[in-house]
């Protein structure tokens, strides 16, 4: 086995290449075609409020696309 060497800079990129990789590959061995659990767009615009990491805008704007979906009506 030859030992090889490389700038610790772009070992940091592999590296970060590598998980990101990894990332997208258990994402894509989920079902991301599912439907979502509900149908009732009060209880998901409600447990996007519950987690407290998106702002009122936001929460705004997936309320009123929620309204627009066929899905949800």
């Amino acid at each position: 086995m030859a030992t090889i060497t490389i700038p610790k800079k772009e070992y940091n990129k592999l590296i970060e290449s590598t998980l990101r990789y990894e990332y997208l590959r258990q994402i894509m061995n989920e079902n991301i075609f599912a439907s979502p659990p509900t149908r009732n767009a009060r209880e998901v615009v409600k447990s996007f409020k519950k987690t407290g990491k998106y702002n009122q805008k936001f929460i705004q704007s997936l309320e009123k696309g929620l309204k627009r979906s066929l899905y949800f009506k």
